[in-house]
């Protein structure tokens, strides 16, 4: 994954969209938001940005963004299921070509158990999963939502980048490796945060 300050990548995000001709939707947890601020502070970005769902509490992500009870139940609200969930069901809430998810523990508490920095973001094209990745970040409530976003960026940016493989396809982001089966769909784990395994089971601090 190359640099680039958040703000670069929002921007070139956008003039690719546009250029293509597709647009862009956010399903949002613990960035409140910024996520699709970040794309619309561009110039130009109503021509692509369809809008954000902000889904901070479990009964929205349930009952707006469509995430189904069991994947509440079996995986909780900070998961990478979740975050799958999230972003196929914005995508179809919005009306969008892409959608990207964020659901986290920003703190400053761990929630039941999840550490603080404990992230999960994941990128669908329409009803396809295209990519996912966990992190691990440092430093405070601010700082943990803006290297979400950032990270969000880069990871929407790396799927546009590499293309898609097809109607069910994933997208492998830089240093990927391949996720465990899911019974309908699959995703890629990538990016240079730390990684666990261990699934989450709680909403965001």
């Amino acid at each position: 994954m190359t640099g680039g300050s958040g703000e670069d990548v929002a921007a070139a995000l956008v003039r690719g969209l546009v250029a293509r001709g597709e647009s862009v939707a956010t399903a949002e947890s613990l960035t409140g938001g910024l996520l699709c601020g970040a794309l619309t502070g561009v110039p130009g970005a109503s021509a692509t940005v369809r809008g954000a769902v902000v889904a901070y509490a479990v009964p929205v992500k349930e009952r707006v963004l469509g995430v189904a009870r069991e994947v509440l139940d079996a995986h909780g609200a900070v998961s990478r299921e979740c975050a799958e969930a999230m972003a196929v069901g914005g995508a179809g809430v919005l009306g969008a070509d892409w959608c990207v998810s964020t659901t986290g523990v920003a703190g400053p508490d761990p929630s039941e158990g999840k550490p603080v920095g404990t992230v999960h973001l994941a990128v669908a094209r329409r009803e396809h999963v295209q990519a996912h990745q966990m992190l691990t970040l440092h430093g405070d409530r601010d700082q943990i939502r803006k290297d979400t976003v950032k990270a969000a960026l880069e990871l929407l940016r790396d799927c546009l980048g590499q293309g898609v493989s097809g109607e069910g396809g994933t997208v492998e982001t830089s240093g990927a490796v391949p996720a465990p089966p899911r019974p309908t769909r699959s995703a890629r784990v990538g990016g240079a945060a730390r990684r666990t395994t261990e699934t989450a089971r709680d909403e965001e601090g």
